[in-house]
């Protein structure tokens, strides 16, 4: 008896002991059950952020591309998420609706959206076994949520978008539906926006007719289209398509007899087309801003029923200032003298052992192949896919076939990676911006020389030196303030500011130089003694106010370009001249329809007094010498352009960086010339010269503008200002006034 109840009185403690474990263990699963709760209901609720409404899921295939047209009614290029033809389910081989299935989620004809086995696994295993995302939660994602963010816990709050949205999916859609869906808006890359469209890019076949192989190479794209994209990588599209084959084979949708055989097979994709991406089409950089620019409109601006506009499906149309002719001689000038231009720059490279860097040692050059590296969509692709950083490193060492840009046309060749990536460096990239100086339109933009191959922007992204490009801010703070003429003299003679002492090129002094042959010149100790007796804290303030946004450092050494500026707002600047002293912000949309033609944006012009008419005017007559007897002359001489122009080169430190800005009474056109890399230059100062790598791809431009009966661009003079003048413009009335003649020096630096 007394042991029994020693018994029980044992189990009586052990069950008291573990009774806080059980409680413990309710109260975490009832919490954790009740948090899922919270929430799904705080997404479905739009809390989490906007969920599609039910008009959008009943309607998902009425979503409109919205189309950017020219100023003169030209359809420059659309933004869409899907702009495909649709097929249905009967239309899709059956194999490329296993392969999906068997690769993606296998029990997709089970759950209702959600694989709660796939999700808890992938939270287990931190995704190392494979994600949650079912095959109708990726649909929603692509239909809805767009491209997953980086950062983790806003990726988490898609996340639940997704979940929300593929259960409401699934409720109003079958099956079958379903996966056409997927199939209809899937983004294979290189135009095939659909399997419609896929299976003719890659197969030259239709979706009903694939082979088990064909099917498995699309459906393994679902992963990562660009990294396993067979036409890019098609080393890693068939190690990937054997996968997918083996997956099939897992799943009963394939015998182990045709798994292997089928696995054999090579790669045969379509070769009698040459396929573009659909970035191709004129102004690709513009719309590519344009883009950036209406997304940012449209989070200001509401339909009747509250929800906001979406530039990838409400139909918008949007009228931009662009023309689509001068966009077209733009980028046909540019690719014209680039062309040569880079033919002289590799030829200089010849001798050049570590090229096309110079001045570096080999710890500065691995570091800038490094940070390009990482820049690479390979590379984030590589890592987006869990790749390790010593795969990623053997991938690049690799020797792999690929598409290579150059001049001479798309070139198809066999190298590493990171030779491709050393390669592109030594590319001379360059920007154009066209600006009518009276309304502020922008009417061309190149913002590099293929946006295939570069899609970096050299026109509003880029912020480089401006070199002697910046000392027209300077002469000009000087005219404004002091109300010097062109005429005025100053010595040709060093000049030392604080610690400063400014040297010209050729380090050539001597004599007396007036204002209009020293800028056309670009003698630097002559601005030097300009924002000496300015001011630097005068010139900044000039600067901003006529659209320089970047910051101009507070020192004297900004006379000669030290700044680091777009150019965009370079080109901004220097239509204040052009119009009179007033100041127009450039526009590049003027108003944006709904599908249904109502107005939903309309620009409002944006127009400021900087200086005045007079002080402007006195300073297209100093820019004028530039291109009379200056750094500008080959105009004249070689371009054989003989209205009136006024501009200003510039070159910096190396020749990094070539500029040249030209106005004329109708147009304001920024040139920019220059490697990705500073210290990738040419190495002389002949060809390296502002006015050899940009002042000529701006008078091919004009030239064609001029040869253009349908643009009517003045030749005209720029419009001088009503009554007397108080700043005196005549040097020999100048002279015998104010100062004996002093002879002039024959200097030619552009710096």
């Amino acid at each position: 008896m007394k042991r029994t109840r020693s018994r029980q009185r044992l189990r009586s403690n052990r069950n008291r002991s573990h009774r806080p474990y059980a409680i413990g263990f309710w109260v975490v699963y009832f919490l954790g059950l009740g948090g899922v709760a919270l929430i799904f209901y705080l997404g479905a609720t739009g809390v989490l952020g906007q969920i599609p409404s039910f008009e959008q899921i009943e309607n998902p295939k009425s979503n409109l591309a919205s189309e950017l047209y020219s100023s003169d009614g030209v359809l420059l290029g659309k933004y869409y998420y899907q702009n495909r033809s649709a097929v249905g389910f009967d239309q899709l081989s059956p194999q490329l609706v296993n392969a999906l299935i068997a690769t993606e989620d296998k029990r997709f004809y089970q759950h209702a959206g959600i694989d709660f086995i796939g999700t808890l696994r992938a939270i287990l295993f931190l995704g190392t076994h494979g994600g949650g995302s079912t095959i109708t939660q990726q649909l929603a994602k692509n239909l809805y949520t767009g491209p997953p963010a980086h950062n983790k816990l806003e990726r988490l709050r898609e996340k639940v978008i997704e979940w929300v949205t593929a259960v409401k999916l699934e409720k109003y859609y079958t099956k079958r539906e379903i996966i056409a869906m997927y199939f209809n808006i899937y983004d294979f890359l290189y135009q095939a926006v659909g399997i419609k469209s896929a299976a003719r890019i890659y197969f030259n076949t239709t979706p009903d007719s694939l082979k088990t192989e064909e099917a498995a190479v699309l459906a393994g794209m679902a992963k990562n289209p660009y990294l396993y994209n067979p036409k890019k990588f098609p080393e890693k599209a068939l190690a990937r398509r054997n996968i997918v084959l083996k997956q099939m084979e897992k799943n009963a949708y394939l015998t182990a007899a045709q798994y292997d055989s089928l696995k054999a097979t090579p790669l045969q994709l379509r070769s009698d087309e040459v396929v573009t991406q659909h970035k191709a089409g004129i102004a690709p950089y513009f719309r590519a801003y344009i883009r950036k620019r209406v997304s940012k409109i449209l989070q200001g601006i509401s339909k009747p029923n509250g929800e906001r506009y979406s530039l990838y499906r409400d139909g918008l149309r949007i009228y931009t200032t662009l023309d689509s002719r001068m966009q077209m001689h733009a980028e046909r000038a540019v690719a014209e003298h680039l062309a040569e231009l880079q033919a002289e720059f590799d030829q200089s490279q010849k001798d050049n052992e570590t090229a096309p860097f110079y001045g570096l040692t080999a710890a500065a050059i691995q570091g800038i192949m490094r940070r390009a590296v990482q820049r690479s969509a390979r590379y984030k692709a590589m890592k987006d896919s869990g790749a390790t950083d010593l795969e990623i490193k053997r991938a690049f060492e690799t020797p792999t076939q690929m598409k290579m840009f150059s001049w001479q046309g798309e070139i198809d060749t066999v190298m590493t990676p990171m030779d491709s990536i050393r390669y592109y460096k030594s590319f001379l990239q360059a920007g154009l911006l066209s600006i009518d100086p009276h309304d502020g339109f922008i009417k061309a933009w190149v913002g590099g020389i293929d946006f295939d191959y570069f899609q970096f922007d050299h026109v509003k992204t880029a912020a480089r030196q401006t070199g002697s490009a910046f000392k027209p801010f300077v002469y000009a703070t000087a005219i404004d303030q002091l109300k010097y003429s062109p005429c005025y003299r100053l010595p040709n003679t060093k000049i030392t500011i604080g610690d400063w002492t400014p040297r010209n090129t050729e380090d050539r002094y001597g004599g007396m130089l007036n204002l209009k042959e020293a800028l056309a010149r670009s003698v630097n100790v002559v601005t030097a003694r300009l924002i000496d007796e300015t001011g630097f804290k005068a010139v900044r303030r000039l600067a901003y106010s006529m659209g320089i946004v970047h910051d101009i450092p507070k020192d004297y050494t900004i006379a000669l370009g030290t700044a680091d500026l777009s150019l965009y707002e370079m080109t901004e600047a220097f239509t204040t001249f052009a119009n009179k002293g007033i100041h127009n912000r450039p526009l590049a949309i003027l108003r944006i329809e709904d599908k249904n033609g109502y107005n939903i944006y309309e620009a409002k012009p944006q127009t400021r007094e900087v200086m005045s008419e007079e002080t402007a005017y006195v300073m297209i007559n100093l820019l004028e010498g530039v291109t009379q007897y200056g750094t500008g002359v080959r105009l004249r001489r070689t371009y054989k352009l003989d209205n009136p122009i006024a501009g200003k080169t510039g070159t910096t430190q190396n020749q990094s960086d070539g500029w040249f800005i030209g106005l004329t009474p109708d147009l304001v056109t920024g040139l920019w010339v220059g490697n990705e890399d500073r210290a990738a230059h040419f190495k002389s100062l002949r060809l390296g010269q502002g006015a050899n790598t940009a002042l000529p791809i701006w008078a091919l431009y004009m030239k064609a503008l001029y040869a253009d009966p349908k643009l009517d661009l003045s030749r005209g003079d720029f419009d001088k200002p009503e009554g007397e003048l108080s700043i005196e413009l005549n040097c020999e009335r100048y002279d015998s006034e104010k100062l004996p003649a002093a002879g002039r020096s024959k200097i030619s630096e552009d710096f």
